[in-house]
């Protein structure tokens, strides 16, 4: 879906539009005296007044001077947008004016940020798309502060997050693992960025025995993508490599997920990898002086007759042997050899990032991403880079202690660990041998995060959508925004 985000020069007050102030002075000469003096100036914070009467629909949003700008009062905006928006589609409206007399940008941006991702929906496949489309179709920004370019980044940053969102809502009967590679191209002449797709043959010669082995039970060869983005002016010599895990549709194989209702959201199990594109579809739009180099292995995992089978000895792209106990531990074979492929580009740093594992659910909820990895430095900016966006990252524990539990009596390990306890952890410790060169050495820099919980959600929250939530596109952004800095 499309949704026109532009900067407007004109003061114009239009019937319906919203005001960013510090006070509700400022609104003086603009508004009637009526409605100025209706403005409740004892309110939290960044919370929406709606001043209603007759034909007219103003918003107000009052913004304290003294309140720290922190991700709380972020939110707080991107929640008053969101609740804007419904407003703006329940009187049938097609354009929202922002007004924005604030002295910080970060404002303005977030309570637009709010308001057009609440705009979102997947009609694709809906007959009466007339009646069930939102009005809403421009959102024009004047502002003094907030400037051309920083309306341009988040016009890019949404439609970003809207085609994560397309991606993981479309079901497997269209998006298999060839029309992901297919949509993936298309996006990379759009956007500016690289694309080259490995095909099963190619695959096959790589020896990428764990992706090949998931790939057993399916009727629809694998992909490996590989995404380039690389400036002439990219202030890294070596590039940071996004990897995604891209299972476009999990029974759960052999080890078969049990029913009812478990396998009608498993079309989302490539939330990773719709992460990974899109957040390089933002970075590549908005031309950042970055090089970036996104991996993404997709298949869908089935018990077909060929399928592979708990017992199996896999023998993985760098070597390693796996005791497979699980078919359903599925996502973390194809990343496996997406991570170790990554050694070959010896990267600056190499973020992974998954539906990976229920526990990582059962631990957090769907609130938060569970993160670990053996990155230090970045981890810290990447913590603060979820703050900034509210997709907080909390940091698992990664004790060497945990690789006991992945220990195989028959082969170099086993792809899952012993019991119920820390699931999420020794899903991670299976993970970082493949970050691991033939000495036994970290190869480079690693972070893993698991998006089991917030990836898809039951209902619409705030601005976070009903289905593919769209999550990690704008934590990636920003974390190499800020890491570019």
């Amino acid at each position: 879906m499309k949704l026109e985000i532009i900067h407007t020069k004109s003061k114009k007050v239009p019937a319906t539009a919203a005001f960013l102030i510090h006070d509700k002075e400022q609104l003086n000469g603009i508004l009637p005296e009526a409605y100025t003096a209706s403005v409740e100036s004892d309110k939290k914070s960044g919370e929406l007044q709606h001043l209603c009467c007759l034909d007219k629909n103003y918003f107000v949003i009052l913004i304290d001077k003294k309140t720290p700008i922190d991700s709380e009062l972020c939110e707080t905006l991107r929640a008053s947008g969101s609740s804007v928006t419904e407003k703006i589609n329940r009187i049938k409206e097609k354009t929202l004016t922002v007004f924005d007399f604030t002295e910080q940008k970060k404002y303005a941006f977030c309570f637009t940020e709010g308001a057009a991702l609440s705009n979102y929906q997947f009609l694709k496949y809906v007959s009466d798309k007339a009646n069930k489309k939102n009005t809403l179709e421009k959102i024009k920004i004047s502002s003094d502060i907030l400037k051309k370019e920083d309306v341009k980044e988040i016009s890019t940053l949404v439609e970003s997050v809207f085609i994560c969102r397309d991606l993981v809502n479309e079901p497997q009967s269209y998006l298999n693992a060839v029309q992901f590679s297919k949509e993936i191209e298309k996006l990379g002449k759009k956007a500016g960025f690289k694309v080259d797709v490995f095909g099963k043959k190619k695959i096959e010669t790589l020896k990428m025995g764990g992706l090949l082995a998931v790939n057993k039970g399916s009727e629809t060869p694998p992909t490996f993508n590989i995404l380039t983005y690389q400036p002439k002016n990219a202030k890294n010599k070596k590039p940071i490599i996004l990897v995604g895990k891209g299972v476009v549709y999990d029974t759960g194989g052999l080890s078969l997920k049990p029913t009812p209702n478990s396998m009608d959201l498993m079309k989302t199990d490539m939330a990773g990898a719709a992460a990974v594109v899109a957040a390089i579809h933002a970075i590549a739009k908005n031309k950042f002086p970055v090089y970036v180099i996104g991996l993404i292995p997709a298949t869908d995992n089935r018990p077909g007759k060929n399928a592979y089978a708990p017992g199996d000895i896999i023998t993985m792209y760098n070597g390693t042997t796996v005791e497979v106990l699980n078919t359903d531990a599925e996502g973390r074979m194809i990343l496996a050899d997406a991570l170790a492929y990554a050694q070959k580009y010896k990267p600056e740093l190499t973020v992974d990032i998954a539906t990976l594992t229920g526990a990582a659910k059962v631990a957090i909820g769907d609130y938060g991403i569970v993160g670990m990895g053996t990155a230090q430095e970045p981890f810290d900016i990447l913590q603060q880079a979820g703050e900034e966006v509210y997709e907080r990252v909390v940091r698992f524990p990664f004790w060497k202690e945990y690789e006991d539990d992945i220990k195989s009596p028959i082969a170099d390990i086993k792809n899952i660990g012993s019991g119920r306890m820390a699931g999420s952890i020794t899903a991670g410790k299976f993970l970082e041998v493949f970050t691991k060169d033939k000495k036994g050495n970290h190869a480079y820099p690693w972070i893993h995060l698991d998006i089991a919980g917030p990836a898809r959600l039951a209902a619409k929250r705030k601005y976070m959508t009903q289905g593919g939530s769209g999550v990690g596109v704008r934590l990636l952004y920003q974390f190499i925004k800020q890491i570019i800095k």
